[in-house]
């Protein structure tokens, strides 16, 4: 009969949940419970959401910026009233993205004179042109309410020969009061923009606002208007009415004699000094006083 060894190492027991762990028990750190989305989400890549060195409010904000919608408001007022971060921490942020490549930000002039901030939102910086070049062609593919179709540029406008401000100014007024007349004529500023040099090459041909607006709004079709900016910038071309006919100036007329009483008969006659009138007058003067006389 064999001796039992108590010295000898007791194997190890295989893990067995039901068996080696109380119940209710959890590896340490995050478990993720995962739903796959379908609709109503955001992409967002690891190295922005895992950035070494970008604070986790430039990476929230980062988020955020790539989750609105193209247009969506993103200077520092508009996020301010947005999150309850100030502005100095959110200046800060927006700071810290445009230094990593994750937005760039631009100053420039609109053709009505004002000055905008253009922001770009950049989701993999550095792989903007190699995304252009290597990016395999995908299928079309239905979009939600949340992903709207990129849209498609407007159409060109006539432009006026001196785009004034104070004319750009009332070809804005009279687009903005389109809506006035028909609530489908209501423009973004992105839209007014375009099509106020357009405006401005109708009123710069001797055309009142009233009728650059009642030739925009006439005989508007029934049916929803998809894209009303579309529709008035053909309006604006097709319809642009010829330039006003050249008038010249008119020619400065002779001047008329005062008239003079006449020395001889007293008759009133037109001449440029006192004198006689022509019946008055010898019939070969060498120096005749009037030109002509009126009785």
């Amino acid at each position: 009969m064999d001796t039992e060894n108590r010295s000898a190492t007791t194997p190890a027991e295989s893990r067995v949940p039901a068996k080696n762990h109380p119940a209710g028990y959890r590896p340490a750190g995050v478990v993720h419970e995962h739903v796959r989305h379908t609709e109503n989400f955001t992409v967002i890549g690891n190295d922005l959401a895992q950035h070494p060195e970008l604070s986790l409010l430039a990476i929230g904000l980062a988020c955020h910026i790539q989750s609105v919608r193209p247009g969506t408001a993103v200077d520092i007022k508009s996020l301010a009233a947005r999150f309850p971060e100030g502005p100095t921490r959110i200046a800060a942020a927006l700071r810290e993205l445009e230094t990593h490549g994750y937005l760039r930000r631009s100053r420039e002039r609109t053709a009505t004179g004002r000055i905008v901030t253009r922001t770009v939102s950049c989701n993999r910086p550095g792989h903007r042109a190699a995304a252009r070049e290597t990016a395999p062609r995908r299928p079309a593919r239905r979009t939600t309410p949340d992903e709207p179709a990129p849209r498609k540029r407007l159409p060109a406008v006539p432009q006026p020969a001196y785009p004034a401000p104070a004319l750009l100014r009332t070809a804005v007024d009279v687009l903005a009061g389109l809506r006035r007349h028909d609530p489908r004529l209501l423009l973004s500023a992105t839209d007014a923009e375009h099509l106020a040099p357009g405006v401005a090459a109708w009123l710069e041909r001797d055309l009142t606002p009233t009728a650059v607006r009642e030739a925009l709004t006439a005989n508007l079709p029934h049916e929803p208007l998809t894209r009303p900016a579309a529709l008035l910038a053909h309006r604006l071309t097709a319809h642009l009415p010829p330039p006003p006919p050249f008038t010249p100036p008119p020619t400065p007329r002779e001047p008329r004699h005062p008239f003079q009483t006449c020395d001889g008969c007293d008759r009133p006659f037109r001449a440029p000094t006192p004198g006689r009138c022509r019946d008055c007058r010898p019939a070969r003067s060498p120096h005749p006083e009037g030109s002509d006389h009126q009785q």
